[in-house]
């Protein structure tokens, strides 16, 4: 699993990346400055949990464990729902009000996850 969880952390950070540009300089002149603050918001936690999903992997490839395996699929499904839902909000005046803090809480027992697998590695 950690050479998925990597190659899903470098899918997620090119992704962030171009999104981010893309908003910066692309969607600037068609979106109000809320609406460009929420992409920003999800393009930012992108980036963040594709760094935290990278270190899972390495993590993984090292020290293989359910649990370790259990907080990389959790940062993954995060990242679709959080900022999954942010980007379709934006772009597509789509609506999913209830995933986005569902996207967020996943987040939260990832590192929850994370923190405690780490902490009982011997």
């Amino acid at each position: 699993m950690g050479r998925c969880f990597i190659s899903l952390a470098a899918l997620f950070g090119a992704t962030s990346v171009a999104l981010g540009a893309w908003g910066s300089h692309g969607l600037k002149s068609r979106f109000t400055p809320e609406l460009l603050e929420v992409f920003r918001t999800a393009v930012h936690y992108q980036q963040i949990h594709a760094l935290a999903l990278l270190g899972v992997g390495i993590l993984a490839l090292y020290r293989p464990s359910l649990w370790i395996n259990a907080s990389g699929v959790l940062f993954t499904l995060g990242i679709l729902g959080f900022s999954g839902t942010l980007y379709l909000r934006t772009l597509w005046d789509l609506n999913l009000g209830f995933a986005t803090p569902l996207g967020g809480m996943i987040f939260m027992l990832a590192w929850l996850i994370l923190g405690v697998t780490a902490w009982r590695i011997r």
